[in-house]
């Protein structure tokens, strides 16, 4: 399977890390779906400290044990504030950008690597996603190949933890009806495409997923599924273990 590493002229959002490392202040990163409006995601939240990540995101480093691979590291905020709880943590990300900032940030363990790439290998006692971190897996139909590699990666014994949201609300109607289309596929799956100043990124599909359609997803494929902790705005944490 061909690597999805991002190079550096279509790396939006690793450009926006690098100027924001470096100066201290970031252009606007400007977000892109055929679903939704324009949105921005602003950069400074891919800096903060863990007194000022939401709820959900404590709990998970609060769950964290053992060796620990943090999927989609970004900056590497959650590695840092894990690094500082003296656990041992790799931090994976596609942008070969962002790695490098993570390690002048001092992340000890930065790799630059597509996650879905079996040439990256370990053995992880905790698997955390965070920050819509079922994101990445992309479609619903990619649940099983998602699943498989996490038996590749989880230690005996392991966990992933996740957080996401379930999108319902976005078709919700004021008398409580849903505006939803059953036939135009899950509700959850979105394509986004990036831009900071001039870098233009590739289309790429990212999911938001309901607890339900996750906790079935993962036991069809040899996993349960825990609810851990709801967010105020349809936002959750689960907690994914191999089924023995």
């Amino acid at each position: 399977m061909e690597s999805k590493l991002l190079a550096e002229g279509r790396d939006p959002m690793g450009q926006a890390i690098r100027d924001y490392s470096e100066k201290g202040r970031a252009g606007r990163l400007r977000v892109f779906s055929p679903q939704f409006d324009e949105d921005e995601l602003p950069v400074a939240t891919l800096f903060r400290t863990e007194e000022r990540m939401p709820k959900l995101e404590r709990v998970a480093l609060d769950l964290c044990r053992g060796r620990v691979l943090d999927v989609g590291a970004g900056a590497g905020c959650h590695s840092l504030a894990l690094q500082r709880r003296g656990l041992d943590v790799t931090a994976v990300e596609a942008s070969a950008l962002s790695v490098d900032v993570m390690r002048r940030r001092g992340v000890k363990s930065a790799v630059a690597a597509d996650l879905f790439d079996e040439t990256f290998s370990g053995c992880y006692d905790t698997v955390l996603m965070l920050m819509n971190g079922s994101g990445i897996i992309g479609r619903l139909e990619r649940m099983p190949r998602f699943f498989r590699r996490m038996k590749q990666l989880l230690a005996e014994g392991g966990q992933v933890l996740m957080d996401s949201s379930d999108l319902r609300y976005v078709f919700e109607n004021e008398d409580g009806s849903w505006d939803i289309d059953l036939n135009a596929g899950y509700y959850g799956e979105l394509e986004y495409r990036m831009r900071y100043k001039q870098v233009e990124g590739v289309p790429f599909d990212w999911l938001y997923v309901d607890f339900g359609t996750l906790a079935f997803h993962a036991q069809a494929n040899g996993f349960r599924a825990e609810l851990v902790e709801e967010g105020v705005h349809y936002d959750y944490l689960a907690r994914l273990f191999p089924a023995t």
